[in-house]
C-alpha cells in the first residue's frame, strides 16, 4: 500500500552565517527563491499528502505577500518555527495529520536533492522505519583547538548526515516525547533524536551534490549544480506561467 507522508521543511533559522538584507531561504537562486525550490521537490508527489513549512513568526508578512498565492496553489501550510531546529520540528509535528505513515523532515536550502533520493529514503523508511539520505566524508578532518591542529580524524566510517530525513509517524513522535531527556546542546539532527531511543537508522547514499546552503557563496556552487542537471518534465498541477509566478 503507497505511503501517505507529510513533509515538514525548515526554514526557520536566523541565517546568522550567510549575512545580508535577506534570509538565506528568500534568496533568490536562477530565477525562483530557495525555499520554493525545495517545496516543489515535493509539491508535485502523489504519496506527500501534507507540506508543513516552517518559518519564523516576523517573516510570515513576507511570506503571505510575496509567496503567499502560491503556496496556497501548492497547498503548502505556514507554520512557525522555534529558537532551535528541534524546536521547529515539534513544533510542526503536532500539526502533522493523524492519517500520515511517514514524516520527512528537510531542509529549505538544501534544494539540490536528487527525486531519485527522495524516492530511495521514503522507501527505506517505509521499510525499515527511519532512514536518511548521507554521504561519505572525502575531506581530511582536523580536530582543532585555539587554532592548532590537535589530531587528525580517522575519516573511514564517517558519513555526513543531509536530509530529507524520513521516519514512520509515531517513530518520531515517539522519540520527541524523549526530548527533554536529551542534552539539548548536542542534538544536531532528528535522526539523533530517533537513535537516543534505540532505533536504527538506515543510510541512504547520496552524494556531495545535496549541498546545503550556508554562505552566500554556496549559491553559485548550487546553482551550477542544478545547470549541470537534466531539466526535469513536470508532474501534477502546473499553473500558468509557472515561471513567473515563482
Amino acid at each position: 500500500m503507497p505511503q501517505k507522508v507529510a513533509v515538514i521543511i525548515c526554514a526557520a533559522g536566523a541565517s546568522s552565517r550567510f549575512g545580508g538584507k535577506r534570509k538565506k531561504p528568500f534568496v533568490d537562486m536562477a530565477g525562483r527563491a530557495v525555499f520554493v525550490r525545495s517545496v516543489e521537490l515535493f509539491a508535485n508527489r502523489d504519496d506527500v499528502k501534507q507540506i508543513l513549512l516552517a518559518i519564523p513568526p516576523e517573516d510570515e508578512e513576507l511570506m503571505n505577500v510575496k509567496w503567499g498565492a502560491n503556496l496556497a496553489f501548492y497547498n503548502v501550510k505556514i507554520c512557525f518555527g522555534g529558537a532551535e531546529r528541534f524546536d521547529t520540528v515539534k513544533k510542526a509535528l503536532e500539526l502533522v495529520k493523524e492519517t500520515i505513515d511517514l514524516v520527512a523532515v528537510h531542509d529549505a536550502v538544501r534544494c539540490c536533492v536528487k527525486a531519485k533520493w527522495i524516492d530511495e529514503v521514503i522507501a527505506a523508511a517505509a521499510q525499515t522505519g527511519a532512514a536518511i539520505l548521507a554521504c561519505p566524508v572525502a575531506a581530511t578532518i582536523k580536530q582543532v583547538k585555539d587554532d592548532t591542529i590537535m589530531q587528525t580524524v580517522d575519516r573511514s566510517g564517517l558519513w555526513e548526515a543531509q536530509t530529507p530525513q524520513v521516519f514512520k509517524a509515531e517513530l518520531l513522535r515517539k522519540a520527541y516525547e524523549n526530548l527533554d531527556k536529551i542534552d539539548k546542546n548536542e542534538i544536531s539532527d532528528d535522526s539523533q533524536l530517533v537513535e537516543a531511543i534505540g532505533k536504527e537508522v538506515t543510510i541512504v547514499k547520496t552524494d556531495p551534490s545535496n549541498i546545503k546552503i550556508t554562505c552566500k557563496s554556496d549559491i553559485a556552487i548550487a546553482e551550477a549544480i542544478l545547470r549541470s542537471r537534466p531539466k526535469p518534465k513536470p508532474k501534477g498541477p502546473t499553473g500558468p506561467y509557472i515561471e513567473a509566478q515563482w
